[in-house]
């Protein structure tokens, strides 16, 4: 979900595992040539979420914590994709917690209709990340570096 903390955490993880990090969101920028805010008004948040797609399904990276736009999971072979680049974690966020950290962001360029609440993009998200993640980390309010520790745990079992 957006604000779930999908590349901050990612960043730390990779830094902890000593790997590289990828974003998939600055990827689709650069190959969009413009914010995913600015794309989604011009193009539509169909069109992001198919350009999404898109640049997941052409990563070819090894030791590589991605950190994919929170709409990956529309694509069943972005997906699969993925799961044949390594294990999917679920980074699930408490609702308050989401709209705390995306409150006032407009030009986050999220990837869903014009008027869909924040609840409703996840009520339709939340058994699509269930359905495609190998592991599940609650985060919410807590420390980042603690959701690092967690994460390595979950990734060492």
């Amino acid at each position: 979900m957006p604000g779930a903390g999908k590349s901050t955490l990612g960043v730390l993880l990779a830094k902890t595992l000593g790997y590289d990090f990828v974003d998939s969101d600055l990827l689709i920028q650069r190959r969009a040539e413009q914010t995913l805010a600015a794309y989604v008004q011009s193009h539509g948040y169909a069109a992001l979420r198919a350009l999404e797609a898109e640049v997941i399904q052409t990563l070819v990276l090894e030791r590589t914590v991605i950190a994919t736009g929170g709409s990956a999971v529309y694509s069943v072979n972005a997906m699969s994709h993925l799961q044949a680049l390594g294990r999917i974690i679920y980074l699930r966020c408490p609702l308050a917690v989401l709209r705390q950290r995306i409150e006032g962001a407009e030009d986050r360029g999220i990837a869903a209709p014009v008027g869909q609440s924040l609840s409703d993009i996840e009520a339709e998200r939340a058994p699509l990340y269930a359905r495609y993640a190998n592991l599940t980390l609650d985060v919410g309010e807590g420390d980042m570096q603690a959701a690092v520790t967690g994460l390595v745990s979950l990734l060492a079992r």
